[in-house]
């Protein structure tokens, strides 16, 4: 992770449902040495990073049948071959009682200053907020 303080305000989503209430208008904070998503704030996690093409997305983000949810690049807005996917690696938190995962702990990175990343299947769009003095 970068030495600099990077912040993402969540402005709005693609896919949603009244679930999403509870993630829009939040903020992302990624520094060298800790996640927040609101008051969940996880020191120095681990990262990985990993390359993924459009056919892998798909192939790892949707269901196996007919009837599953099915997810393209196309789809998020992404208009490249490949993307760039960080996943924060973090202690399990309790957000809802029915995940560990913490929104923002896995992300496509869509173009310098937004990026992507799902919750129970909703995939939400974030930019980058400019802020003196963070």
């Amino acid at each position: 992770m970068e030495d600099r303080s990077r912040s993402a305000y969540i402005r709005y989503f693609l896919l949603g449902s009244y679930r999403s209430k509870a993630i829009l208008q939040t903020e992302i904070e990624y520094t060298s040495d800790t996640f927040r998503w609101r008051n969940v704030v996880t020191k120095d996690p681990r990262v990985e990073v990993a390359a993924l093409t459009a056919q892998q997305f798909h192939d790892e983000n949707s269901g196996g049948s007919v009837n599953s949810s099915q997810v393209s690049f196309r789809q998020l807005g992404i208009k490249t071959r490949k993307v760039v996917q960080i996943a924060i690696l973090h202690p399990p938190a309790e957000i809802t009682g029915a995940t560990t995962e913490i929104p923002g702990d896995t992300i496509l990175v869509k173009d310098k200053n937004t990026i992507l990343f799902s919750v129970c299947n909703l995939y939400f769009e974030a930019k980058r907020m400019h802020t003196d003095g963070r």
